[in-house]
């Protein structure tokens, strides 16, 4: 995600996170970090998905 998608999601000013980023360090830092969160959920319930499906596929084939 650039920062220009970051700065769209959270519907702000590209020149708004860059100045979080040079003069709240520590608000940036925990943005990201949350951003990064929920990007690792998205993926680990997408992958559950497809692991269910899986399971299914391989209990119809029994």
């Amino acid at each position: 995600m650039t920062q220009r998608d970051i700065a769209g999601y959270l519907d702000i000013d590209r020149t708004t996170l860059y100045n979080w980023k040079k003069k709240k360090p520590n608000l940036y830092k925990t943005i990201m970090l949350g951003l990064m969160v929920e990007e690792i959920i998205e993926k680990s319930e997408k992958s559950l998905e497809e692991l269910k499906e899986l399971k299914k596929e391989f209990e119809t084939k029994k």
